[in-house]
C-alpha cells in the first residue's frame, strides 16, 4: 500500500511563467526575489544574512528555481538535489487560489472567471443591494480594490459604528466581507457570505471569503483564524474525489476544504500555519493506507506577500524550512510527499495582488531516487499522486515518477 501528502506552499512562485506579460506580471518572482532581498541586505526585519532554507534546497528548490527561468543567478548549490525536483507551468486563466489548487488535483479550470475591473466603486449597484438585504443593512462599507489588512486599518472604526460589513476586492475573482466577530458578529458574518456565495457563484466569481477581525481603534485590529471561502464547487472530480472513488480517505489541512467546497473532503483541520504543521506530523503518524493528505500554508500568501513583506515572507520560508524537515524525517516506506505552490505573490512587486508564476514541485519518498523531472503542467501533479496509490486519474495529466 501507498499514501501520499500534498503540500501547497501558498503563493511560493518561482517566475518564468511564459504567458506573465498577460497578467502584468513579466519579471515577476517571487522566491528569486526574496533570495536577491536577502542576499543584498535588504530583508533584515526579524532576520539576518542569505535566505536559509537547506531542508527545501537540499530537495532541489534552487533547481526548480533555475529551470523555471533559465537563470541561475539565485544559485542551486554545487551539491546535487536529493529529492525530484521540477518546474509547474499552469494553464488556467486566472493567477488565483482556486484555479491554482484545482488545476494541482487535476482539474484545470474550464471558464473564465469573473473580475471587478472598477477599482472604486467595485461593485455593481444590484450587488451591493443584494449585500445589505442579506446583512440586513443600509449600506456597505469599502466596495473597492484594497488590501485586507488596509481595509481595516481605513474602515474598522466606521465598520464598529455603523454595523456596515466591510466588502472588497482584488484583482482576483473573490468577493471579500470582513466584519468585526464581536460587534457584528461571527455567525452573523458567516451567515451573510453564505447567503450572498450563490449569487456570486453564478457570475463566475471564484470565492466568497468571510474576513472576521477582532480589536478597536486604539489597538488596532487584527484578522484572526476564523476566515471561512465559500468557493464554487469544482465542475468535476477532482484528485480527492478520485481518492474516495477508489475507496481511499482524505484528510485536509488548512483551508483545502473550503477551496474545493467540501468536495472530496473526507476529515479536515483548519488554524494557524504553526498549528497546521503540527496537524501535518500527525498525518504522517497515523493517517492509513491508501490515503492522501492535501495541505495548505497560507500565511506566505496572506501575511506577507499582500502584505509587501519580504523579510516577513523570508522569515516564513525559514520557520517552514525547520519545520518541514523533521516530518519528511518521519515519512515511512511507501509515503510520497509533494512540496509545491498555486501561484506566486512577489512581495517585490507593484500593487498587492497574486502573480502569475511557474511553481517548484519537490517529491520525496523513501525508496525514491533523486532526479530532476523537469517542466510539467500543474495537473501532471494529481497525476502523479493518483499513479503513486494506484488509482485511475480521471484528468489531463501525466505522472512524472
Amino acid at each position: 500500500m501507498a499514501r501520499a501528502f500534498l503540500v501547497v506552499m501558498d503563493s511560493v512562485g518561482i517566475g518564468g511563467a511564459p504567458d506573465a506579460a498577460a497578467f502584468g506580471d513579466s519579471g515577476s518572482n517571487t522566491l528569486g526575489h526574496i533570495v536577491q532581498a536577502c542576499a543584498d541586505g535588504l530583508a533584515t526585519d526579524g532576520r539576518q544574512g542569505p535566505l536559509q532554507t537547506p531542508t527545501l534546497d537540499a530537495l532541489g528548490l534552487r533547481h526548480a528555481l533555475g529551470l523555471a527561468n533559465g537563470d541561475w543567478r539565485f544559485g542551486a548549490g554545487p551539491e546535487a538535489a536529493q529529492g525530484m525536483w521540477g518546474a509547474a507551468t499552469e494553464v488556467s486563466q486566472g493567477k488565483d487560489t482556486p484555479s491554482g489548487h484545482w488545476e494541482l488535483a487535476g482539474l484545470p479550470v474550464p471558464w473564465d472567471w469573473h473580475y471587478f475591473p472598477a477599482t472604486e466603486p467595485a461593485f455593481p449597484e444590484d450587488l451591493v443591494a443584494a449585500v445589505c438585504a442579506a446583512a440586513g443593512t443600509q449600506g456597505i462599507l469599502g466596495n473597492r480594490h484594497a488590501s485586507g489588512t488596509v481595509i481595516l486599518e481605513a474602515e474598522g472604526a466606521r465598520h464598529m459604528q455603523t454595523g456596515y460589513p466591510i466588502c472588497y476586492t482584488s484583482a482576483d475573482s473573490v468577493f471579500q466581507i470582513a466584519a468585526h466577530e464581536e460587534t457584528f458578529g461571527l455567525q452573523r458574518l458567516l451567515d451573510l457570505c453564505e447567503a450572498v456565495a450563490p449569487l456570486l457563484h453564478e457570475m463566475r466569481v471564484g470565492r466568497v471569503i468571510a474576513r472576521p477581525f477582532v480589536g478597536d481603534a486604539t489597538q488596532g485590529f487584527t484578522r484572526t483564524t476564523n476566515r471561512r471561502d465559500y468557493a464554487i464547487v469544482p465542475p468535476a472530480p477532482t484528485l480527492m474525489d478520485w481518492v474516495q472513488a477508489a475507496g481511499g480517505t482524505t484528510h485536509t489541512i488548512g483551508k483545502i476544504a473550503d477551496i474545493f467546497a467540501q468536495q472530496g473532503v473526507g476529515t479536515r483541520v483548519k488554524g494557524a500555519d504553526a498549528h497546521l504543521m503540527e496537524h501535518l506530523a500527525a498525518a504522517v503518524a497515523e493517517q492509513p493506507d491508501g490515503s492522501l493528505t492535501f495541505a495548505n500554508f497560507v500565511e506566505f500568501d496572506s501575511l506577507y506577500g499582500h502584505r509587501r513583506d519580504v523579510s516577513g515572507y523570508a522569515r516564513a520560508l525559514e520557520w517552514f524550512d525547520a519545520g518541514i524537515a523533521p516530518v519528511l524525517a518521519a515519512l515511512q516506506p511507501g509515503d510520497l510527499m509533494i512540496l509545491t505552490a498555486d501561484h506566486g505573490n512577489d512581495p517585490t512587486w507593484t500593487g498587492t495582488d497574486h502573480t502569475r508564476e511557474r511553481v517548484p514541485v519537490l517529491a520525496t519518498g523513501p525508496g525514491f531516487s533523486p532526479r530532476a523531472l523537469g517542466h510539467m503542467g500543474f495537473a501532471d501533479v494529481a497525476a502523479t499522486v493518483a499513479a503513486h496509490l494506484n488509482i485511475p486519474a480521471m484528468g489531463p495529466g501525466r505522472s512524472v515518477l
